[in-house]
C-alpha cells in the first residue's frame, strides 16, 4: 500500500456481489460466483490500474463480506485508510442475474440500513480536502441516506471551493429516492459543484428535461460545469463544454462491439477512461476516444469490473483502433 496520501478520492458503498453461474429466475438459481460491486468502486479500481494513487472512502460491516471487500480494494492498490469497519451494521450485499444477448441483468440488493449507509460528514474529518487533486462522485451514494447525501453535499462542495477537479456521474436508482423531483432536484444540485458531469442521455433528459444531448449539456454548463460529456451507449458519446478555453460540442462515434457480455459497469468504464484522460493531460476529443474504449472493453466481460484495463492494456487496445 502506498502510504503517500492518496491525490484522487471516490466515496461510496461497495457491495459483495452474487452473479448467478446460469441464466434464469435468480430464484431457480442454485450457485453464484463471488464479486465486488459499486460504481464508486468500478471508477477508483479502474483508475487504480491505471496507476493513479486513489483513495477509497466507506464502511463496511464487522463481517466476512466486509473483510473481502476491504481485502480485494486494497489488492486492487487502493488505499483504504478511509474505509471504517461499523461494529452495529453489515455489508451490503447485490444479486446479479446472468443475462443473455446483451440484456441488462435484473438486479437485487440488500443493503438496507447497511454499514455504508452510515455514512456522514464525520467520515470525511481525516481527509485534507485541499490536498486532493481529483474527486470523483456518484448520484447513487447521495440516494443512500440523510447522513450520505449531507457527505456527498460537503465533500463536492469543499472539493470545489478549494480547486480540487469533481467529476459527477448521476448514475440514476429511482427505486433509492423518496420521489423523482427530489432525486432531480437534488442531483442537479450536486451536479452545480462538477467539473465534469457525465449522464447518459436517459438520464440527462430526465433529470434537465431537456431532449437533445447539446440541450442537456447547456444546462449544465449553464451551472457551473466545465465540461458535460453525455453517454450514446452504441453511438459512442457526445461533448460539449470548454475545457480549451473555447466553446466546443462533438461526437465521438463508439467502438463496435462484436459480443455484449454484461452491460453493468459500462457507464463506470466510460468514467475511468474520461476522467483518466483529462488527469493524463490529453484534450477533450482524445478523452471521449479513451471513455468510448473503456466502455466497450468493459461489456465485452461478466462482472461489473473485470473489463477495466492495466496501463499496459489500455495501450495495446488503444494501438488496436482504426487509425
Amino acid at each position: 500500500m502506498n502510504h503517500d496520501t492518496p491525490d484522487i478520492l471516490s466515496f461510496g458503498e461497495a457491495m459483495a456481489l452474487f452473479v448467478a453461474d446460469v441464466p434464469g429466475d435468480l430464484a431457480d438459481v442454485e450457485r453464484f460466483s463471488r464479486g465486488c460491486a459499486g460504481a464508486d468502486t468500478n471508477v477508483a479500481i479502474g483508475l487504480s490500474r491505471l496507476g493513479f494513487n486513489v483513495g477509497w472512502m466507506s464502511r463496511v460491516g464487522n463481517d466476512s463480506f466486509g473483510r473481502y471487500l476491504r481485502s480485494t480494494l486494497e489488492k486492487e492498490g487502493l488505499d483504504c485508510r478511509y474505509l471504517t469497519t461499523d461494529p452495529d451494521h453489515a455489508t451490503g450485499l447485490v444479486f446479479k442475474e446472468r443475462a443473455e444477448g446483451g440484456a441488462d441483468p435484473k438486479v437485487e440488493y440488500l443493503r438496507k440500513n447497511s454499514a455504508a449507509s452510515q455514512m456522514s460528514v464525520a467520515d470525511a474529518a481525516q481527509i485534507d480536502i485541499p490536498s486532493l487533486r481529483h474527486l470523483h462522485a456518484t448520484g447513487i451514494t447521495p440516494a443512500v441516506s440523510a447522513s450520505c447525501l449531507a457527505l456527498s453535499r460537503h465533500l463536492l462542495g469543499q472539493a470545489r471551493q478549494h480547486g480540487v477537479s469533481v467529476s459527477f456521474d448521476p448514475n440514476l436508482r429511482p427505486t433509492l429516492w423518496a420521489s423523482e423531483q427530489q432525486m432531480r432536484t437534488t442531483l442537479n444540485e450536486l451536479a452545480a459543484h462538477a467539473n465534469w458531469v457525465l449522464p447518459g442521455l436517459a438520464e440527462g433528459r430526465l433529470l434537465t428535461g431537456q431532449d437533445t444531448a447539446h440541450d442537456i449539456a447547456g444546462f449544465y454548463l449553464d451551472q457551473g460545469a466545465e465540461a458535460v460529456v453525455i453517454k450514446l451507449g452504441p453511438e459512442g458519446s457526445f461533448y460539449r463544454g470548454r475545457l480549451t478555453g473555447q466553446d466546443e460540442a462533438f461526437t465521438v462515434p463508439g467502438v463496435p462491439v462484436a459480443k455484449v457480455v454484461d452491460t453493468v459497469g459500462a457507464g463506470d468504464g466510460f468514467a475511468v477512461g474520461f476522467v483518466s484522460a483529462m488527469l493524463d493531460g490529453l484534450d477533450p476529443r482524445e478523452a471521449l476516444k479513451r471513455a468510448n474504449l473503456i466502455g466497450a472493453a468493459q461489456v465485452q466481460v461478466l462482472g461489473d469490473m473485470e473489463g477495466l484495463p492495466s496501463r499496459a492494456r489500455l495501450g495495446q487496445l488503444e494501438a488496436a483502433l482504426p487509425a
